[in-house]
């Protein structure tokens, strides 16, 4: 088995779209019409599959994000990466290291929905793994 992506509700779909294209996510392509909304899949680059789909149906705002903690996205650099969202208007938090070469920095979209920027110490397998817990 293998998680495929999560689908977040948007109210908003044009400007969350553009928030997360300035993330880095790309539009893979869409569903117009379905019973939860219309449905556009996003991929991050180096990412062959979709992982994130928005879920757009007016008629249904977001009204809670708390059934969401948060997303979480590995970045290689994440001092070149929040200097980047920054050039885009996307404001991220200071980075914070949590080990040595480990560094994380959090995002809000344009719903409330938090993101978590993570860059792996150096070696780091490129998600967690039993290990992180030993």
């Amino acid at each position: 088995m293998r998680m495929l992506h999560l689908g977040l509700r948007v109210t908003d779909l044009d400007r969350s779209l553009a928030f997360y294209t300035a993330v880095g996510y790309a539009e893979l392509g869409r569903v117009p019409e379905t019973g939860f909304g219309s449905l556009t899949m996003l991929k991050l680059p180096g990412d062959p599959y979709v992982s994130l789909e928005l879920v757009h149906d007016p008629a249904r705002p977001v009204k809670d994000t708390g059934a969401v903690n948060h997303l979480v996205i590995q970045v290689d650099d994440l001092h070149a990466t929040i200097a980047g969202l920054a050039d885009k208007g996307v404001t991220a938090e200071p980075p914070a290291e949590l080990g040595p070469g480990f560094w994380t920095s959090w995002l809000t979209d344009p719903d409330g929905y938090r993101i978590e920027l993570v860059q792996w110490p150096p070696g780091h397998p490129p998600g967690m793994t039993a290990a992180d817990f030993a």
